[in-house]
């Protein structure tokens, strides 16, 4: 296995490990901000690992995708995109989820 190949698998899972984590933070017990805020350090990590693949195979023929990002500026707005993406998931969370949980 290539580590092009090993990279891409480890941002996938952590991907779906925020996306599980995201969903399962809000229950029928309430709001769980252990969870929550490992949601949002898995997408961290996943948009650290894209921007890694970014930085070490871009331009390199290894994926025509990540040879999109083989600019220093296309590469870090993998982590602006990340990070606006964590702040509008908190606020989406903040104003509208936040507010059902507070009233039971």
């Amino acid at each position: 296995m290539t580590p092009f190949t090993l990279l891409a698998i480890a941002a996938g899972a952590f991907f779906v490990a925020h996306v599980l984590l995201l969903f399962t933070s809000f229950g029928k017990n309430g709001y769980n901000k252990s969870k929550y805020f490992w949601s949002h350090l898995t997408l961290w990590i996943c948009g650290a690992l894209a921007f890694t693949m970014a930085l070490l195979f871009a331009g390199k023929g290894e994926s025509d995708i990540i040879d999109v990002f083989n600019t220093p500026v296309k590469r870090w707005l993998i982590i602006v995109v990340v990070l606006v993406l964590s702040a509008v998931a908190h606020t989406v969370v903040k104003l509208l989820v936040m507010p059902r949980y507070q009233s039971r």
